[in-house]
């Protein structure tokens, strides 16, 4: 895995996965998130959702939606939320690795870092597949089904803000040892 992402953190590699992630976060956030929200009566959806929500919260949510709202987050929204995830573990991940070489730590334990985005991605997946089985089964969903799929919405956004903390720690080491370097 080390040697893997090793040879993908050159940084054009890096900078187009980063690009591609922000564009499809973009048109999340600028056409599909807003066209479900339109018929969410300011609810907010799943996926905008860090601390997770209830039984009740979802099939108020999913009511309100109704047929258009929740084919909309089906067919509009979810499509989209099924290459994001990907694009944001590997983008991460490799954004991540690049900064650690730089400082010279990819070869320490802290690679294992890098991996947390790999792993945010991965409960995003599980968030959508969860979301996914929702609307199909509406109006039939369970209470399980519903704490299950907000435990991976809690987790991915956990996982995902832990990665923010640390690439920021990354970069202000990094800013740090330039600063360092070129005072002496």
């Amino acid at each position: 895995m080390r040697e893997c992402i090793r040879r993908n953190i050159n940084g054009k590699t890096v900078l187009l996965l980063f690009i591609l992630c922000n564009i499809v976060y973009a048109i999340m956030l600028i056409d599909t998130i807003p066209e479900v929200m339109q018929f969410s009566g300011g609810m907010k959806i799943f996926d905008m959702m860090p601390t997770g929500y209830d039984y009740q919260y979802a099939t108020k949510l999913f009511n309100t939606l109704g047929t258009a709202g929740r084919d909309s987050y089906l067919y509009h929204q979810l499509p989209l939320d099924l290459i994001y995830p990907a694009l944001f573990g590997i983008s991460s991940c490799l954004v991540l690795a690049y900064f650690l070489n730089k400082l010279e730590k990819l070869d320490s334990s802290l690679f294992y870092l890098c991996l947390l985005p790999l792993f945010s991605g991965s409960f995003d997946y599980a968030e959508n597949i969860g979301i996914i089985c929702m609307l199909k089964n509406y109006p039939n969903i369970n209470e399980l089904q519903v704490q299950i799929t907000s435990v991976f919405t809690v987790l991915k956004s956990v996982l995902t803000s832990l990665y923010f903390i640390i690439l920021i720690i990354a970069l202000l080491a990094l800013a740090k040892n330039k600063l360092f370097i070129r005072k002496v």
